[in-house]
């Protein structure tokens, strides 16, 4: 694969790498809404277990932007070799509007749905 001629590559990766940017600064700015709660004495039950449940979801929060940014460096990766905007299954060219919608896919609409199937439960 040579790369794709269709596609405004510089645009995509402009929209990834301010992507990339905003999650780092949202991860950086909660940094400490992660740390764990202590047995702080000044806290009432209720409020530690909000602060706690505030904790967990911020984890959450931080992991999904982990699995976010893995998605993104990887389509980054895949812009630097040639390979981007095709199915990383197929070898196919990923549909211009899936591409719109989210510049880090690596699947095309077919595939995307055949591992769909395939997960499902019978």
């Amino acid at each position: 694969m040579n790369g794709r001629t269709d596609i405004d590559i510089e645009k995509f990766r402009k929209l990834l790498l301010e992507e990339r940017a905003e999650l780092l600064a949202d991860d950086r700015a909660h940094e400490h809404d992660r740390d764990p709660v202590g047995p702080d004495s000044s806290l009432g039950p209720q409020s530690r277990m909000d602060a706690m449940q505030q904790a967990e979801m911020a984890r959450a929060m931080h992991e999904r932007h982990g699995v976010r940014l893995r998605q993104i460096d990887a389509a980054l990766q895949r812009i630097e070799e040639g390979e981007y905007g095709y199915c990383v299954q197929t070898g196919e060219p990923i549909e211009i509007e899936r591409l719109r919608a989210d510049p880090a896919t690596a699947l095309s609409v077919e595939a995307a749905r055949q591992n769909e199937t395939r997960r499902r439960p019978t």
